[in-house]
């Protein structure tokens, strides 16, 4: 009887070893394929992800800088037709004429007062133009660059005047409350300290600014020449770029998409 009984019971364990055999190989394929499906690599970026990646990359860069930056209830005025190179920054009251031309890296910081850029005036490369609140000398503390005014490049212009048809060297700097008047030329690497007037159809030079000599009739007739020139110059930078916005192209491709008639 016993050992009767002792058939049975492994005749029913191998049977129930035998059912559940397939169930065991399904949870340990399971279980090692797990770990592989894991361990793949992630497929690689499509070619629109990444374009659009790129184009958010390049929208964020160009948003770095601003060319015009509004300070409170000041905001640059910028002539039609007068060209910012995109790297140069005009901040607060400033105020650009008709043909004017502000080159790549120069700074116009007119958030304590006021400057102008008059008509076919030129600042070039890497200059600085600020304006104090007051001049110690008492006389006006904005920031006037007048009409056929060349202000060569590095030059540092702080709360002085120079009147039409005048050449500041490069690399010079004029302090608060000094006048260039008519048709005058400060020489390259110039110092002019507040308060100093340079007269009318004169040279000044050095450091601190001294009395050269006299220009001739020659040399008075260059000085707007070189406004004129730098004007001619400066519209073929300002052809690369489109006098006003790119809004119509937008609009255009709106009426594309929805079938607008032109």
């Amino acid at each position: 009887m016993a050992a009767a009984s002792l058939s049975r019971l492994s005749r029913r364990t191998t049977s129930s070893a035998v059912a559940a055999a397939p169930s065991l190989r399904r949870l340990l394929s399971a279980t090692s394929t797990a770990p592989a499906a894991q361990s793949a690599p992630p497929p690689p970026p499509s070619a629109a992800s990444a374009a659009a990646a790129g184009a958010d990359r390049v929208r964020w860069d160009y948003r770095g800088q601003r060319q015009l930056v509004p300070l409170g209830q000041w905001m640059p005025k910028v002539a039609v037709d007068a060209y910012v190179a995109p790297e140069a920054v005009l901040a607060g009251q400033v105020t650009v004429h008709d043909g004017a031309s502000v080159w790549s890296g120069s700074v116009l910081r007119g958030d304590l007062n006021k400057i102008t850029l008059g008509f076919c005036a030129n600042v070039q490369e890497r200059c600085v133009l600020h304006a104090a609140w007051a001049a110690p000398t008492g006389l006006p503390a904005e920031t006037l660059v007048d009409r056929y005014v060349t202000v060569g490049a590095y030059s540092l212009l702080r709360s002085c005047t120079i009147e039409p048809e005048c050449i500041i060297g490069q690399h010079s700097i004029l302090m608060e409350g000094s006048l260039v008047e008519t048709n005058s030329i400060l020489e390259a690497g110039s110092v002019l300290p507040p308060g100093r007037r340079i007269p009318t159809g004169e040279l000044w030079a050095g450091s601190p600014a001294r009395f050269v000599r006299k220009l001739t009739n020659e040399e008075i007739m260059e000085i707007p020449k070189l406004a004129t020139a730098i004007n001619d110059l400066m519209q073929s930078h300002f052809s690369e770029f489109l006098p006003y916005s790119t809004a119509y192209l937008e609009v255009e491709k709106l009426k594309k998409s929805f079938s607008i008639p032109l």
